[in-house]
């Protein structure tokens, strides 16, 4: 364990790298933490991005992205950015918002050709609000894991969503994909909520998902190596998200000659319930987005939304007796006094990702791990008080 901590730290010290037209953090003080950190969450790579008004004014590549490649962690890598892609549906759902195409407060079942009801409440209506907002009584049932394969997604999106909420699904069960709390009146994190919005968007929307947010979000903020499908990104450019194995290796290889590697890498993998997290991006175009939270809604001089719709996204929506550990935007979250601005985290295997917006000081923080490792944050609120 020692050794391979070692041997991570050095391989750090030799690969870490700043954007060359960035600029510099006033000492060193960032590197040896981001270093620390790695080692001592087994992390094969860390790149991270500062925005400051609207420019990425310092962003820096750590480790490596690709080991057996040997390809250095870049900030222009893409990977798999987990649950912050919700930042980017909500968007696209307050799009649609805005356009006086959907309400956040009506019956789901006025957009979606399947009738999607808590069979525990059949009277009680879902909204996009519930949704937004992780209070719609929706279970990630033991089906959205079969949804998990290397590749693109081989179920499309409506058809997953149809089998998952119709009674006469391949999916459907009402125990494990529903809570026994009525809409509205609990609040537990719902991924498979997530995919039902991406499904209400192509309804509404008359296209796939992916296409309305390429077209309407992507495009505009010049997002250009951004995507949700393996044949959007430039492959040379991926970044492979790992396992760390080393705490079981001499377990596991007590009766054999032959070693593990201490990370093992994940295939490029998806999954059918994609607009909850399978966006493929890097530090360099999310910032774009990032910056665009912070203006406004506002990249150069192309609007994806109106200022008050972000004031209304980045507002408390839930009272303290349904959520009193953190404030609950509509996707975004805000904790008091410990996450200084509006934020989203992300996990998926070999994925640890973390972006924050603070419009007030007009500074934005990514972070892009590639290991399933819980310290994003912490590396998030160090670049953040060190930059404010």
């Amino acid at each position: 364990m020692f050794i391979a901590r070692s041997l991570l730290l050095f391989l750090f010290l030799l690969l870490s790298q700043a954007t060359p037209l960035q600029a510099q953090v006033p000492d060193d003080s960032i590197d040896v933490f981001i270093r620390d950190q790695a080692a001592r969450f087994h992390v094969p790579g860390i790149a991270v991005g500062v925005v400051k008004q609207d420019s990425l004014i310092w962003s820096k590549g750590y480790g490596w992205a690709d080991l057996e490649r040997k390809i250095p962690m870049r900030t222009d890598g893409v990977m798999n950015i987990a649950s912050i892609s919700k930042t980017i549906t909500a968007t696209a759902v307050m799009q649609l918002w805005e356009r006086g195409r959907i309400d956040l407060d009506t019956d789901i079942n006025q957009y979606v050709p399947v009738e999607v009801r808590n069979p525990h409440f059949p009277e009680k209506a879902l909204t996009i609000r519930h949704l937004l907002t992780h209070t719609s009584s929706i279970r990630d049932g033991s089906a959205y894991r079969k949804g998990y394969a290397c590749g693109d997604p081989k179920v499309s999106l409506d058809d997953w969503i149809e089998s998952y909420f119709s009674p006469e699904g391949e999916f459907y069960n009402s125990e494990e994909n529903f809570h026994k709390e009525s809409p509205g009146s609990i609040y537990r994190y719902s991924n498979v909520g997530f995919g039902l919005l991406g499904y209400i968007v192509e309804q509404q929307a008359g296209v796939s998902f992916s296409e309305f947010v390429k077209e309407n979000i992507f495009n505009p903020l010049e997002m250009d190596n951004t995507g949700y499908y393996l044949r959007e990104i430039d492959s040379e450019k991926r970044v492979v998200p790992y396992l760390y194995l080393g705490p079981l290796q001499k377990q596991i290889n007590a009766s054999s000659d032959t070693p593990l590697p201490y990370f093992n890498p994940y295939c490029m993998y998806s999954f059918w319930n994609y607009p909850d997290g399978l966006v493929r991006t890097s530090v360099e175009d999310l910032s774009h987005f990032a910056m665009a939270y912070m203006n406004g809604g506002e990249f150069r001089g192309k609007r994806i939304l109106e200022e008050k719709t972000i004031a209304m996204m980045h507002s408390p929506q839930l009272s303290e007796a349904l959520n009193d550990d953190l404030d609950q935007g509509l996707s975004w979250f805000f904790s008091p006094g410990l996450d200084p601005s509006w934020f989203h985290g992300g996990a998926d295997p070999g994925v640890s990702t973390r972006l924050y917006v603070d419009k007030a000081n007009k500074v934005g923080i990514i972070v892009f791990q590639n290991a399933n490792a819980d310290n994003a944050f912490f590396i998030a609120r160090k670049l953040y008080n060190t930059f404010k």
